[in-house]
C-alpha cells in the first residue's frame, strides 16, 4: 500500500482505528445546576464544586460542554475545582456573557471509546448540592 507524503504507517493505522467504531459517549453530567457567578474578566473556565466534579467523574482541566437551559446557549470550556460543598458554579471568561446568575445549566463530559460505558449523571438541588444519581 502506498501512503501519502507525510503520513506514516503508524498515523495511518491510528486513523483506521479511530474510524473503526470509536464514538464519543456521555461519561459524566451535572444536571440543572444553578449558575452562582459569571466572571467575564477571569481567564476562561467553569469553576465547579469539587463534590460535584467527583460524583460526575469530571476531572480538573477536562473539556466540558455546557448547555444553558434558560437561554439555549451552548459552549465548551474546561473544569476547575471549586470549594467542596460550596455549590459553586462559576462561568468565567468570554462564556460568562452567555449566562447569567440564576440560570440552570447542564454540564457534560464525554469519552472517546469503542464500547458502551456507564454515565454518571448527577441531579442537584437549587443550591447545587447532590440529590441523587439519575
Amino acid at each position: 500500500m502506498h501512503l501519502k507524503a507525510g503520513l506514516t504507517r503508524e498515523s495511518f493505522n491510528r486513523v483506521l482505528f479511530l474510524r473503526s467504531g470509536m464514538r464519543q459517549l456521555l461519561r459524566g453530567k451535572i444536571h440543572r445546576a444553578t449558575v452562582t457567578a459569571a466572571e467575564p474578566d477571569y481567564v476562561g473556565s467553569i469553576v465547579i464544586d469539587q463534590d460535584l466534579l467527583e460524583r460526575a467523574d469530571i476531572w480538573p482541566g477536562e473539556r466540558v460542554l455546557v448547555s444553558d437551559v434558560d437561554n439555549a446557549a451552548r459552549f465548551e470550556t474546561y473544569a476547575v475545582i471549586g470549594k467542596r460543598g460550596s455549590g459553586v458554579i462559576s462561568v468565567n471568561g468570554a462564556a460568562a456573557h452567555l449566562v447569567k446568575v440564576g440560570d440552570k445549566v447542564i454540564i457534560m463530559a464525554f469519552e472517546l471509546t469503542d464500547k458502551p460505558i456507564p454515565s454518571k449523571v448527577v441531579l442537584v438541588d437549587q443550591n447545587n448540592h447532590f440529590i441523587r444519581n439519575l
